[in-house]
């Protein structure tokens, strides 16, 4: 599958006011799990794919353009804040 196509097939983009920020926060947030310690646990077990890689870091620094996919869910990564 190309970039594009991969792309293209991103169903929602998720605003941040503050790069970089932790994977396990950003499934907390989005309201994919129910908890902080959740979110950790489903990283933790390889259920999250970053930037379409397998990433069992809790606190991976998530950055703008980054496509985080789990349960069905894909997400890319845009940055909401001012000049930076």
């Amino acid at each position: 599958m190309s970039r594009q196509e991969q792309s293209e097939q991103v169903t929602a983009d998720v605003e941040v006011n503050t790069v970089p920020v932790e994977l396990y926060k950003i499934l907390k947030f989005e309201g994919l799990v129910g908890s902080g310690a959740e979110a950790k646990s489903v990283v933790a077990d390889g259920m999250v794919l970053v930037n379409d890689v397998i990433e069992t870091q809790k606190r991976k620094k998530i950055v703008t353009g980054d496509v985080i996919e789990f349960a069905g869910h894909r997400m890319r990564i845009v940055f909401a804040g001012g000049d930076s």
